[in-house]
């Protein structure tokens, strides 16, 4: 993946010694350094400082405050057993740790106990855990004056910060040379993050802002490799004793009928690019040439589809035919997949002895948060862009103007496709049916093919579900991203574009300007604990947890592995083991519940990395390479010289008189048509599963007229295009 300068300070500091984590534990010597390129600096017995700044400009003031400065922190990911204190149900009579230490109810998990003696802090936890940060904010906002940190949705954070309830981090940033580092090395972060770009506010930052890894693939394919290997791989036809027949066509040719397409795929050993062809004229299009056949024999449809590919890319894949799809040098496209999907779901007599395997199905089929990634799955199906956004639906045009998914004919065509696939039945019937299944069950019943999710947790079922009962074989691995029709502003291209790329996510963490009130000891320990988690020790430490849960050299220094090209910490045997033994192998339970890491700021994937299931990095690992590549495009956290590449800001600075007219908009809003909430309704998910139905929904036109007007989806786009507009207009002020 591409690295950030920040990303490159972090490497340096893996190859510094371990101690940069061990703290100090005594007063006026803390270790608060927070440049790369300075050691700390001596202190006096009352005061802890910042690293002083090395640019030439004037110093900017140092963030000293007095040892043993009690924060009181509101702050966790949702729940009470996140939180950076052990909960009841977590350390219930005493738990005992990789590091050998024993903690109880209310003890500062291993993170925050080091972070306390890094800082020479006193941390209070405060954390309700009631849910998210939308109900912890709703908790404290009319006391704040009772904590001095708080989660605060991004989206709210503005708002609040304007009426005066958050401290405006941007006046104290020259004293914050990490978070300033960070902060310039991603201008859509920072862009993400300001609150204001006009008057006596302007640039205002009032939440740090927390990464689940940076610049980085998000949500990818998944597939039962084992199974396209079955069907696909070998000499000769394809036989098998039982089979049913493909169902009656209804999916038509997203891609051509004829001609040639020329596709850039990384070469099988990974060493490099090369180009292949798509040949229509030799081998036709396999959905069309399926459909012309009709309903037919399982069998008969996957030497159809065994010819297809031998003749359309002209013997390039030989014998290992699955490498169309599961390969380093896979180039399927969604035509290529409807085809597969007819081949799975009528042979699973022979690929799992039943007849109910299920094509696509979602991580819980009755949880509205995992069901609309089948619509995200469709946008990188069909070349269709806002679908998996970092802010509601939108993105950036070619225009550098904003466009929403939900008003563009593009989002409908490709959700009637997949409805198209559902009435074939290649989608999951308990997806149809909202029914409770989940990628667990589906994979320990031996009844899911493939969903559209993240690699680290959902290949853990290699171990934990699959491969049971003396099973050998069975493969659930990252495909590569599909080969769509995307058009970037410079005319259609035959590409892979994943628009789910990490970056600011919905969540932070703020300052209370009630709770620190005068006092300038919080305040700076607390613009001092941002600016560490930015530094380069602290990214490890808010990853990894405290040296003692890395493997450490005899010189003192991390054992380091190359995760996407770069040095970072190898994790300790005793932590991998301990993973296993208390989050099943789940790096982010694990971070979370026990070390108290991965709650905000910025999470490192190395480490999450490290804990994937072998099989889990065989596909990632395929994905990683194509990306560094260049045979897979994505959003830039940057302002892109293509505006089509730029990923839109996770919240952009909108009025409070425009934040409440937008508030209006029921309709396009959390709680109304578009929900990506657990028990919420979303029309797109609707779509797939029934069709255009229902007054105004009745057709894409209808659809789109509907979401506009009677929704008001004109108008929440145009206060969202003025404020792109001012922050584009801002970015470009500051930058010359």
């Amino acid at each position: 993946m591409k690295t950030s300068k920040i990303a490159a300070s972090v490497m340096s500091a893996v190859l510094a010694s371990a101690t940069l984590l061990t703290g100090c534990n005594t007063p006026g010597n803390s270790n608060t350094s927070t440049s790369s390129s300075s050691s700390s600096s001596s202190k006096s017995e009352s005061s802890t400082s910042s690293t002083e700044s090395s640019s030439s400009a004037p110093e900017a003031p140092k963030l000293e405050y007095a040892n043993g400065t009690v924060l009181r922190m509101a702050t966790g990911y949702q729940k009470p057993n996140t939180g950076i204190t052990f909960d009841a149900d977590t350390a219930k009579e005493g738990i005992t740790l990789a590091n050998g230490k024993t903690y109880n109810t209310g003890d500062l998990k291993p993170t925050w106990e080091e972070l306390q003696n890094i800082l020479n802090v006193k941390f209070e936890d405060k954390f309700t855990g009631a849910g998210s940060a939308a109900k912890e904010w709703a908790f404290w906002k009319e006391q704040l004056d009772q904590v001095d940190m708080v989660c605060v949705p991004a989206s709210t954070a503005g708002e609040a910060g304007s009426a005066g309830q958050l401290i405006n981090i941007a006046e104290y940033i020259d004293s914050m040379p990490n978070f300033k580092a960070y902060l310039e090395a991603n201008p859509i972060v920072r862009l993400s993050i300001t609150s204001s770009t006009s008057g006596s506010s302007k640039g205002a930052i009032y939440f740090s802002p927390y990464f689940d890894g940076v610049n980085d693939i998000e949500r990818m394919p998944l597939m039962r490799v084992d199974w396209v290997q079955k069907l696909l791989d070998g000499e000769g036809e394809f036989t098998a004793t039982a089979s049913a027949n493909t169902k009656t066509p209804v999916y038509t040719p997203y891609m051509p009928t004829s001609g040639k397409v020329e596709v850039e795929v990384v070469k099988k050993d990974g060493s490099g690019t090369e180009k292949i062809s798509k040949d229509y004229d030799k081998a036709g299009n396999i959905v069309q040439k399926m459909n012309d056949k009709g309903a037919m024999s399982g069998v008969e449809a996957v030497n159809m589809l065994r010819k297809y590919i031998d003749e359309a890319y002209n013997g390039y894949y030989g014998t290992t035919r699955s490498d169309l799809f599961c390969g380093q040098n896979a180039a399927w496209d969604a035509d290529e997949l409807v085809a597969l999907l007819r081949c799975v779901t009528s042979n699973s007599q022979t690929l799992n002895g039943t007849d109910k395997i299920q094509g696509i199905f979602s991580r819980d089929d009755s949880n509205n948060q995992r069901r609309v990634d089948m619509f995200r799955f469709a946008g990188t199906l069909f070349g269709v862009r806002g679908l998996e956004s970092r802010q509601d639906y939108l993105y950036v045009g070619n225009d550098n103007k904003l466009h929403d998914a939900r008003t563009e004919e593009a989002t409908y065509v490709a959700l009637e496709r997949m409805n198209s696939m559902a009435k074939e039945g290649l989608i999951a019937q308990s997806y149809l049916d909202a029914s409770k299944e989940t990628s667990e069950t589906e994979l320990k019943n031996d009844l899911g093919f493939m969903h559209y999710d993240y690699n680290q947790t959902q290949t853990l079922y290699n171990k934990s579900a699959l491969n049971q009962d003396g099973q050998t074989g069975e493969k659930y691995m990252a495909v590569m991203v599909p080969v769509a029709r995307w058009n970037d502003g410079t005319g259609e291209q035959m590409m892979r574009f994943t628009e789910s790329w990490r970056s600011v996510k919905t969540d932070g963490w703020a300052i209370s300007k009630a709770g620190v009130g005068d006092d300038k000891n919080k305040l700076n320990a607390l613009l001092s604990l941002i600016d560490y988690a930015y530094s380069p020790e602290g990214q490890i430490l808010m990853s990894y947890g405290p040296k003692e849960f890395i493997k450490t050299k005899a010189d003192g220094t991390f054992e380091t592995f190359k995760f996407n090209g770069q040095d970072w910490p190898v994790i300790a045997d005793a932590t991998y083991a301990e993973l296993w033994d208390k989050a099943g192998g789940n790096y982010t339970n694990y971070a979370r519940f026990y070390l108290g890491s991965t709650l905000s700021f910025v999470k490192s994937q190395s480490f999450e990395y490290q804990c994937t299931h072998e099989v889990g990095k065989e596909g990632a690992g395929y994905i990683s390479n194509a990306i560094a590549l260049g045979t897979i495009k994505h959003p830039e956290l940057a302002l892109a010289s293509n505006p089509w590449y730029t990923s839109v800001p996770t919240v952009l600075p909108t009025t409070k008189v425009e934040n409440d007219k937008i508030s209006e908009f029921t309709e396009l809003s959390s709680n109304g048509n578009f929900s990506t909430s657990k028990d919420q309704k979303n029309l797109l998910c609707d779509i797939i599963v029934g069709g255009f139905s229902g007054e105004g929904t009745a057709s894409a036109a209808e659809t789109i007229n509907t979401v506009k007007t009677t929704w008001k989806g004109d108008q929440y786009l145009a206060f969202k295009q003025g404020a792109w507009e001012k922050l584009v207009k801002y970015y470009n002020e500051i930058n010359g």
